[in-house]
């Protein structure tokens, strides 16, 4: 095995967990109608964790996200974002990514948002048809969206949108008319999720009461084509299973994670990869504010990795991009001889037609791109 130290993380992830409502499908860690109670308690929480860096770190990447880190008032996002400029701090060049809902974007908080330098914006627009916006439970129309994303491209440059698609009773035909829409807008990054049904959630419960459907796989499967052959024809590269973008706007920050190259993590739920050690912050916003507020850690799971682990880790999520993973660079920095220990597996779905394999290139196939989720299973 390889002597060589774990990568130092170039990125990192902060966890925002306020939002005005809880959409139907959602299972992030968020807490709702509680702002007052504990927004500024949270960040003194946030700056208690942040303070066991050390000292600042310098990063390429840098992540906001939540739900929603938009949703207070500019002066609590600037507060934020000077507590988290502190303690991480971008290179010249880096990517600085802000998530937002359509409805929080006006130009009080996109003015605070450009003077700390964020670069990059990603808006949960899940529609731009207010039926599918009703179903899923979202808190903006078609209008409010379009206008959030134009604004957004005004003041910061760099617009990522997510749609969903297989929403009950959707038809492929709608799910065409979400993507012509965003693609004609001035957005450079667009991702495109199926709708899962996740235990827990309202939808979960709706499911099993036969309250909602789940569309049938086939249709579900043509929507994932549809976005493909839509986005490609609008000019956007298809780099990711789920994602896609203008050329040069690949998301850097999320690259990381499908790379394997560590990054830091803060706030409640929040999971980092630091060392060659997996660390999960809890889940519970209050339960994250209480430990820090008294000293404590946050950290609810943590679990030391080998070698071999995060060799496979490299392959399964390095294959979600339609760029495949280098065999040979993933044997030089983990120490394990993925080409030979795996060789059966892969033999196996290169004769199935699920991967290809040049050189030392492994990738899906577009038939295996169907089937990633099962396909990457076999390499964890």
């Amino acid at each position: 095995m390889s002597d060589r130290p774990w990568p130092t993380p170039q990125s990192a992830y902060v966890h925002v967990p306020f939002c005005r409502h809880r959409c139907g499908y959602c299972n992030f860690s968020v807490l709702t109608g509680r702002d007052q109670a504990y927004a500024e308690s949270y960040l003194d929480a946030l700056e208690r964790e942040l303070r066991r860096l050390g000292e600042p770190r310098e990063l390429d990447t840098l992540f906001i996200g939540g739900g929603t880190p938009t949703h207070l008032s500019p002066a609590w996002i600037e507060s934020l974002l000077q507590l988290v400029g502190r303690w991480l701090r971008l290179r010249p060049g880096g990517e600085f990514s802000v998530e937002a809902n359509p409805s929080d974007i006006d130009a009080a908080r996109l003015e605070v948002l450009a003077a700390a330098g964020v670069n990059r914006i990603s808006l949960g627009v899940q529609s731009f048809r207010a039926e599918k916006l009703r179903v899923l439970e979202r808190d903006h129309s078609p209008r409010i969206a379009t206008a959030a994303i134009e604004a957004a491209a005004a003041a910061i440059g760099n617009v990522s949108i997510d749609l969903i698609f297989a929403a009950p009773g959707e038809t492929v035909a709608e799910f065409a008319a979400d993507l012509r829409t965003a693609t004609s807008l001035p957005i450079d990054h667009l991702s495109t999720y199926g709708l899962t049904f996740e235990k827990g959630t309202a939808f979960w419960s709706r499911l099993l009461s036969g309250q909602l459907d789940r569309l049938e796989e086939d249709t579900e499967l043509a929507m994932y084509r549809m976005a493909i052959d839509v986005a490609r024809a609008a000019g956007f590269e298809h780099y990711e299973v789920s994602n896609f973008a203008k050329p040069g706007r690949r998301c850097r920050h999320n690259l990381a994670y499908w790379e394997g190259r560590g990054w830091y993590a803060f706030g409640p739920g929040a999971a980092r990869f630091v060392g060659g050690r997996r660390e999960v912050n809890h889940r519970s916003p209050t339960t994250y504010i209480r430990r820090l507020l008294a000293g404590e850690w946050a950290i609810a799971e943590c679990d030391a990795i080998d070698r071999e682990t995060w060799a496979r880790e490299r392959i399964a999520f390095g294959l979600r991009m339609i760029d495949g993973v280098d065999l040979e660079r993933i044997a030089a920095e983990t120490g394990v001889p993925v080409g030979e220990q795996f060789a059966k597996t892969i033999d196996r779905f290169c004769r199935d037609g699920f991967l290809t394999c040049e050189g030392n290139r492994l990738r899906l196939t577009d038939r295996g791109l169907v089937l990633s989720d099962a396909i990457v299973a076999e390499f964890l």
